[in-house]
């Protein structure tokens, strides 16, 4: 997507979340987490690319002793929809035995993306594992996973920005948009 087009996505989208919501859900979840995980030490697990924002500003909020790392799975790449199948490609490099883990992703959309990541999680030996999206899509259908925090939600449409993107563009936005006409 050059930047003529990207700038066209933006005009033509939809605000559904203003920056201040974003900041508000961010303060909301990060005292929940507190009250949950500050007497566990964790570890933190950024889920790659999208939940970068999210966790960067989540982490400045959690006053409390914990481990980060990363993991980079997707089931989207660039595309707007998801494949079949989780491409794992990264990570995490923590040992996870016996830890409390809390996986921080974006958003819970059909949810077989959190899922697989949590039963790998589980795998790896952790002792509890902890879900924190930034969004859950309302899609009216059941969903083999529930995250244990989230900021805000979203509607059944194409959403962008505070990490999410829209055929790579605009995860720098810090509010959250949906797209009017679906993306290519």
């Amino acid at each position: 997507m050059n930047r003529e087009e990207a700038l066209a996505l933006l005009k033509d989208a939809e605000l559904i979340h203003s920056e201040t919501a974003v900041q508000n859900a961010l303060q909301q979840v990060a005292a929940r987490i507190k009250a949950e995980l500050a007497k566990e030490n964790p570890v933190v697990l950024c889920v790659m690319s999208g939940a970068v924002p999210f966790v960067g500003e989540l982490l400045q909020r959690l006053d409390f002793p914990l481990d980060f790392d990363y993991l980079h799975a997707s089931r989207y790449g660039a595309n707007t929809s998801g494949h079949n199948k989780l491409v794992w490609r990264s990570g995490p490099w923590i040992d996870l035995k016996e830890r409390v883990v809390l996986v921080v992703d974006d958003i819970l959309d059909e949810g077989a993306t959190l899922s697989t990541i949590r039963e790998r999680i589980r795998q790896m030996g952790a002792r509890r594992v902890l879900t924190a999206v930034f969004v859950e899509k309302i899609t009216g259908r059941a969903k083999p996973v529930q995250a244990d925090f989230v900021g805000l939600a979203v509607p059944d449409r194409f959403v962008f920005g505070f990490g999410m993107d829209i055929c790579g563009a605009w995860r720098n936005l810090p509010a959250i948009y949906a797209a009017r006409a679906a993306a290519s």
